[in-house]
């Protein structure tokens, strides 16, 4: 199958899900995850018609960047570093992987530069697995204050990497807690918060992601095939 066969086929997915959950389809965006793919791969996905991608390494994205030829819409997954964060202002719409302080002030620093507003997901680490980043359901709280006190810096939402399951149903209960723990921080009143984002699900368990209220699902090897 094509790359636009296999968009084809999520897109179909996507409304199947909504549909089980009683959601509008355009509740839901789909982030393809072209990391390790070339920008071939991408121009023809979004030659397809999909527009946001989603990349993990800064010079990765770099060099992709200059070279995809389509307009498309970037946003920053994967594991960031504070030093690397200067390459990514007014390139990415979204941040998802913002899971500590200092680096929610080296952004707020960057796009203060310009008076730019960073738009950024907390990732949470659910299971407090020592492999993954991301702030406990513990910490949650007290990250939101502190992050939401830096002026260039907006709030979206929340993301997450559960624990890999062979079934997805076994994941549902994360995603779950998710979606809780964003009801708990909009209750909070954060300044300048937009909590509207959960960005969950990936090729595996992107359908029970939607059941569970995900608005941003991030599919790679669905789409692009396996990685090398």
């Amino acid at each position: 199958m094509t790359i636009a066969d296999n968009l084809q086929e999520i897109s179909r997915q996507i409304q199947a899900s909504c549909e089980r959950a009683g959601r509008a389809p355009d509740e839901v965006r789909l982030v393809a995850v072209s990391k390790k793919k070339p920008a071939a791969d991408i121009d023809q996905a979004a030659a397809a018609g999909q527009r946001l991608f989603g990349e993990s390494y800064v010079q990765e994205f770099s060099d992709k960047f200059a070279l995809v030829r389509e307009p498309v819409d970037w946003h920053f997954i994967g594991a960031l570093q504070s030093n690397k964060v200067k390459h990514l202002q007014g390139k990415v719409a979204l941040i998802h992987s913002v899971d500590r302080l200092s680096l929610a002030k080296e952004i707020n620093r960057q796009w203060g530069k310009h008076e730019a507003i960073a738009d950024i997901l907390l990732q949470v680490n659910l299971a407090a697995e020592e492999s993954k980043a991301g702030a406990t359901a513990a910490e949650l709280v007290e990250l939101a204050h502190q992050v939401a006190t830096l002026p260039y810096i907006r709030i979206r939402g929340l993301m997450c990497l559960p624990p890999f399951f062979p079934d997805p149903e076994q994941v549902r209960p994360y995603f779950r807690q998710l979606r809780e723990l964003i009801n708990q921080l909009r209750m909070l009143d954060l300044p300048r918060a937009e909590l509207t984002e959960l960005s969950m699900g990936m090729s595996h368990d992107y359908q029970v992601a939607i059941e569970e209220g995900a608005t941003l699902i991030r599919v790679g090897t669905a789409i692009f095939g396996a990685r090398t």
